[in-house]
């Protein structure tokens, strides 16, 4: 039969053809090609000739057409046929397709549609049939039938295409693709998750035709879900089946697909920036939507494209700062934590992207190290100004900073830890950052370092070479940062006896070199080694970290050294370090300061430590019993032509000798076993003998031995002055050391105490001497009573025992102390030299300085002493007595205590507990634990008592300073506060009492009060109610600018009086307004944000009928609030300058705000909503109160600088050098106006646009001012030239009378 049909086809005529397949029953026909097509033999020919007897110009052929293409479609889907059979019959098939009627090719794809419905193509080749018959419908121009109606080819095709939800090769339109885009979308959720990147591919193929940004937002909405979902519950019955996969395959998933959306920006630049406008709308808006880690993750992948890197990451880095700063203003603020929930935090997602990229995410890893560097560069400290670091930023801007920088360190930790390909860039790029910014403070860098060592220092044995490589730099890097980077590195020389030799190489080299930062940085390195030196080679338990398994503790086990080594080592090292002490006086210094810390670590070495320097001493101890002074200063100074510098710094020799020798008594002597030898010990002996014979004899010299009385030359001009200098510095600082001997090997012994008295005094008059000298010259000579030598630990117990001592057996040595109140005044000072030194640099001089546990401990035993002190013995009291020169010692206690309390929170954060509860008397341990809170609370009642008994005093014993103090010292404690507890409400009702009932008229009191009340108000609310009652109290004291208006006095807070309503009170508010201000600036641009977000018309429709938005409503009551403050400041005579200048700023900003606000009603305005009635009030009430003001109050203002030039009109001619200096002043006062003015035009101008699109008439309040529009009238010009000529006569004219009285006017002058 298929031979007959063939042979028929070939015929020129189909008529035969037709007739005898029609004569044909269709389940014939379709045996026949079925068994055709499944042999393989000619089906294509069969199939040819079956259409070439059914010609789709007759009905019954296109029938029969149809049914054979349906008979094709299942042989396709059933998998039988060969690759090329398959191939040659869909080829036909598209062929002829065209050639359908309409209706049939409708038919047609319904059936084509239906099946993919029900699943019933399986195989999906008979798929790329269904584009061609889209494409034919398309073309047909007649109305067909579909469904109940009629359409036409293109509507029937977009139907179609709704339904079916394919159509990847189909010419679609704009409207077609979002069709598709969306029921794709939403078709994710019911899919395996396998299954998803493919998906996911076509859909961005397909967006190449339009959707780009849905796509995107779909994409990343679903896996933000996904991954919420994920972390909620690992796995759970609330979880869709398939959700409770193990992470690792969703992150395989969400790491392809975002193979798939880079792949699809380098072919689609297009995509990328509809994924940088993503990235931007969520710096903007609300960016809960659109930042997740898994956006986050795809950003930090496109940044591998060249042209996207450096936007991708300004957004990122700009976007981190932007969190932080939203945070900061959050905490900040009660009345923004009340209105907006707390969301999560960037830096969390980032890390969140560090941890998940352990799944072979490796094209985000390179990204995230990137981010991390550009972090840390951008907002690390910046600059260095006397040897401290600066931070670019001041003020508020700072700790935003700080955290940016932070993150950028934790991010490179954690990939650091997480990726083993990637650590050693890491390692390259910080140690070259170390190496290249000597310049630039690099102790973020730095600290990474440490981390990443800590971390585990054998893993990076493999690294060893860059870290030897560094080591060839130290020589030229700045000391400080030499000491960081030993320190970091100190992990290493543990493991590796490589690393180690080539540091003791570089070191021993860089001992003579001839920069002396390099010989410094010799004498650090060295020093750290001794002080590690015990454990090198062999990890103790703490410094192992997990990461350290058997193999690597196996690569340990080969670089012991024994101790017989250890020693030699030990030994070598000092042999070099006693070189040094032929060196510079700052070499030495450094040897003096280390050896201390090397002998506590390292107990062994005490001989060699000490003979040292024993041997150092004597070059410098006059050995004669009776020979006075004890020390030749003379050979500490050392004389080169004019240059006369300080050799021996002998002052720190004796400390050293001083806490070497205290430390060896008390922990190594009474260890000793009697056999040991004797002859060591007389080091020991020698030592002591040698200090008690320098105090006898210190203690007999007059200032005359050192050649030091009042009479020497002390000028920093002549050689003898510096000489004198040096050489009073050194007395002194060998008094000092001398004090802190004696005190501590007295065992409370009368005597001792007055050597220490004694001593004191020889410290003393020679400071009064230098003071005295330094007074008369015209600068003070550079502060040099510089650090004290006094250790922290011993300040802290000679104020124990001068204060809090009250054993009987010590009331008689102690008395010799406490009868002098210049020495106990001194032990107080030099504590808060201590305490200050630690809030500039973070540790304090002298032993156990940098153990931050240690200083800890002393300063709550100084806080304790200092606080009975202050408390028992109040400054009325104590200045009631007898008047000394210089500040009372109660004061300086409380002054003590400010910088504690400041510098505690500074630095020991996490202790705050701990320190309270060592300030509390009762040492007993509680059973029930204190809050901070309630111990904080009972410490402020203690200060709120001493401020009360100040304010009840007499105005002529009223003490500012002390006041002030308390003031700050109460602002730190309310810090510590839990802002929901009832100590702070009772707190901020005690300030509110107090700036109501008090009127003292000192200003910097008033300022830290008012201060205190605004930062304890804005934790519990906004300030505005706040803000309006003071600025009734300010217009009632200092009267109307008419001043035909008098004003009714409210008095809100007797705080503010006429000495401080300006510029006092009148600032801080417009920086509090300011404040306010910007918060609700913040609010604004998040509304503005979620309206750009509102994309679906429906949801914006339906938010019409809700109520007002609470945001909205707590806008507009802050702006109309802020509107009555202002209504009150622009009616009050101000006095001219800073008052003035800021208030106008403010107003302008004011302006701006209520622009902005009006501006994003124009954008809701376009979802169909309304404007709100309180918005409209908000209008009526700028209206009426605050711009008519704004041009009285600006007429005023130029009507008192006018007159303020008549007055000195006369003044001004005589002064012409002035000119430029005047007319600077001028353009800067008169700037602010015309800003003003605009910004009132700008809020108009929107004003008019918003009544029009919300036919609401707003205008109807608002009278436009006419002060702006002029014109010229004749005859005042007229009258006004005439003025001026005239003055212009009698001004030269009595230039001329002038010119003879001007030499006189000179001498006048002189």
């Amino acid at each position: 039969m298929d031979q007959k049909i063939l042979s028929l086809a070939a015929e020129k005529t189909a008529d035969r053809l037709q007739k005898f397949l029609q004569t044909l029953k269709e389940d014939d026909l379709a045996n026949l090609l079925q068994n055709q097509a499944v042999k393989g033999k000619a089906a294509g020919a069969l199939l040819r000739a079956i259409f070439k007897g059914f010609p789709c110009s007759e009905e019954a052929g296109a029938l029969r057409r149809l049914k054979i293409y349906s008979c094709c479609v299942q042989l396709l889907e059933s998998g039988d046929l060969q690759k090329e059979v398959a191939s040659e019959i869909i080829g036909l098939l598209m062929l002829e397709v065209h050639n359908f009627p309409g209706a049939l090719l409708v038919e047609l794809a319904s059936e084509f549609v239906d099946a993919v419905k029900q699943g019933n193509l399986t195989n999906g080749k008979s798929l790329e049939l269904l584009p061609i018959i889209f494409t034919a419908l398309a073309t047909k121009k007649e109305n067909l039938a579909y469904g109940k109606g009629e359409l036409s080819g293109e509507e029937c095709k977009k139907q179609l295409i709704n339904t079916l939800c394919s159509g990847r090769d189909v010419p679609l339109t704009a409207e077609e693709v979002e069709i598709v885009v969306e029921k794709v979308l939403t078709m994710f959720s019911k899919l395996n998750l396998q299954e998803i990147p493919p998906l996911v591919y076509q859909l961005l193929v397909l967006s190449s035709k339009g959707s780009r940004k849905k796509v995107l937002e779909g994409i990343i909405a679903f896996f933000n879900k996904l991954d919420t979902q994920h972390s909620e519950e690992q796995s759970g019955d609330e979880l869709l089946d398939f959700v409770t996969v193990p992470s690792g395959e969703l992150r395989h998933v969400e790491g392809t697909i975002i193979l798939h959306i880079v792949f699809a920006i380098k072919l689609d630049c297009e995509l990328g920036r509809e994924l940088l406008k993503l990235l931007k709308a969520g710096q903007q808006g609300d960016f809960s939507s659109n930042i997740c880690p898994f956006s986050i993750a795809l950003f930090l992948s496109v940044t591998r494209i060249q042209r996207f890197e450096e936007q991708v990451f300004d957004l990122l880095k700009s976007l981190v700062i932007k969190s932080f700063k939203d945070l900061q203003l959050l905490q900040g603020s009660k009345f923004l934590q009340d209105l907006v929930p707390h969301r999560c935090c960037v830096s969390t997602m980032i890390l969140e992207v560090v941890k998940n990229s352990v799944h072979s995410w490796d094209h985000v890893t390179q990204g995230l190290v990137e981010l991390g560097f550009i972090l840390m560069d951008s907002y690390g400290p910046k600059k260095i100004l006397d040897g401290k670091t600066i931070e670019a930023s001041s003020g508020l801007s700072r700790m935003p900073n700080q955290h940016a920088c932070k993150l950028g360190a934790n991010i490179l930790l954690e990939t650091f830890k997480i990726h083993e390909m990637i650590r050693q860039e890491i390692l390259e790029q910080v140690l070259n950052r170390v190496v290249t910014r000597g310049s630039s403070p690099i102790t973020h860098f730095i600290d990474l370092l440490s981390d990443i060592i800590m971390y585990s220092p054998l893993v990076l044995q493999s690294c060893s070479s860059k870290v030897t490589e560094t080591f060839d730099y130290l020589s030229f890097l700045p000391l400080q940062t030499v000491q960081g980077l030993m320190k970091a590195v100190q992990p290493l020389l543990k493991v590796s006896l490589s690393i180690r030799d080539s540091l003791i190489l570089v070191l021993r080299k860089a001992m003579f070199a001839r920069q002396l930062d390099a010989r410094k940085s010799a004498v650090a390195g060295f020093l750290l080694l001794l002080k590690n030196f015990k454990v090198l080679g062999s990890l103790s338990s703490s410094q192992c970290s997990q990461s350290i398994g058997i193999s690597q503790v196996h690569v340990d086990v080969h670089s012991r050294y024994n101790s017989v080594a250890n020693e030699t080592f030990c030994l070598e090292i000092m042999d070099s370090l006693r070189r040094c002490l032929g060196q510079q006086a700052d070499v030495r210094l450094m040897l003096y300061e280390g050896f201390y810390d090397v002998l506590r670590r390292n107990s062994q070495l005490a001989n060699s430590i000490m003979q040292t320097l024993l041997s150092q001493l004597k070059q410098f101890y006059e050995p004669e019993p009776d020979m006075l002074p004890p020390l030749k200063l003379e050979a500490c100074i050392l004389t080169q032509g004019d240059q006369i510098s300080l050799q021996e710094p002998l002052d720190c020799l004796l400390c050293c000798i001083q806490h070497c020798l205290a430390w060896y008594k008390s922990r190594v002597m009474p260890l000793q076993q009697k056999e040991e030898e004797e002859e060591e010990e007389g080091f020991y002996q020698d030592l002591d003998d040698m200090l008690e014979s320098i105090t006898s004899r210190m203690i007999k010299s007059e200032l005359e031995d050192f050649e030091l009385d009042k009479s020497a030359d002390f000028s920093q001009s002549t050689g003898i002055g510096i000489k004198n200098n040096i050489c009073a510095f050194l007395v002194m600082g060998v008094c000092e050391v001398l004090i802190e001997y004696n005190f501590s090997v007295s065992n409370f012994s009368k005597n001792k105490f007055e050597d220490v008295l004694s001593l004191f005094m020889c410290y003393k008059e020679l400071s009064d001497i230098l003071n005295e000298k330094a007074g008369k010259g015209k600068t003070k000579m550079a502060n040099k009573t510089n650090d004290s030598f006094l250790s922290m630990k011993f300040v802290s117990d000679l104020l124990t025992a001068l204060f809090r001592d009250s054993t009987q057996s010590h009331e008689e040595s102690l008395s010799v102390l406490r009868s002098s109140n210049e020495f106990m005044r001194y032990a107080v000072s030099v504590a808060l030299q201590k305490v200050q030194q630690l809030k500039e640099m973070g540790h304090v001089s002298g032993p156990d300085g940098k153990n931050p546990e240690k200083v800890f401990q002393n300063l709550c035993d100084i806080t304790r002493v200092l606080l009975w002190r202050y408390t028992s013995i109040p400054t009325s009291v104590e200045e009631s007595g007898k008047k000394e020169k210089g500040k009372s010692i109660s004061l300086l206690c409380l002054e003590g205590l400010q910088k504690i309390f400041s510098v505690v929170q500074q630095f020991y954060q996490p202790k705050i507990h701990q320190f309270l509860r060592a300030l509390d008397a009762t040492d007993k341990e509680e059973e029930v634990e204190v809050s901070v809170t309630q111990r904080a609370a009972f410490q402020i009642r203690q200060f709120q008592r001493s401020l009360l008994n100040i304010l009840s005093s007499q105005e002529e014993d009223f003490n500012s300073k002390e006041a002030l103090l308390l003031v700050t010292v109460l602002s730190n404690l309310s810090k510590l506060l839990e802002p929901s507890s009832t100590q702070f409400v009772q707190m901020l009702s005690w300030t509110t009492k107090i700036c109501k009932e008090n009127s003292w008229e000192d200003a910097s009191f008033c300022k830290g009060l008012m201060n205190l009340l605004f930062s304890l108000h804005v934790l519990c609310k906004s300030p505005v109610t706040l803000l309006r009652d003071l600025s009734q109290d300010i217009h009632g004291h200092l009267g109307d600018i008419d001043q035909d208006v008098e004003v009714e006095k409210t008095n809100h807070f007797a705080v503010v009086n006429l000495r401080t309503a300006a510029p006092t009170v009148c600032l801080l508010l417009l920086s509090q307004a300011e404040k306010v201000l910007e918060e609700v600036d913040w609010l604004i641009t998040k509304l503005k944000g979620q309206v750009s977000q509102e994309i679906i018309p429906e949801e914006a429709s339906s938010q019409a009928t809700l109520p007002n938005h609470p945001i909205e409503k707590a806008i507009i009551i802050q702006l109309g609030t802020l509107l009555t403050f202002f209504h009150e400041l622009v009616q009050t005579a101000l006095p001219s300058g800073s008052c003035v200048d800021t208030l106008l700023k403010d107003l302008c900003k004011m302006y701006t705000i209520l622009t902005a606000l009006v501006r994003y009603y124009l954008q809701v305005c376009q979802h169909s909503r309304g404007i709100p009635k309180n918005m409209e009030k908000l209008v009526k009430l700028s209206g009426s109160h605050l711009t008519p003001l704004c041009y009285s109050f600006i007429s005023y203002i130029q009507n008192k600088k006018s007159n303020s030039l008549k007055h000195t009109g006369e003044k001004k001619k005589e002064k012409t050098a002035a000119g430029p200096t005047a007319m600077a002043r001028a353009l800067r006062e008169t700037k602010p106006i015309p800003n003003l003015i605009f910004a009132i035009e700008q809020y108009e101008k929107f004003l008019i646009h918003l009544s029009k699109r919300s036919k609401v008439n707003l205008m109807q309040h608002i009278k436009l001012s006419t002060s702006r529009d002029f014109k010229i009238k004749g005859n005042i010009l007229d009258m006004v030239l005439q003025e001026d000529e005239d003055e212009d006569e009698e001004g030269t004219a009595s230039e001329h009378e002038g010119q003879n009285k001007e030499p006189a006017k000179k001498k006048r002058k002189k």
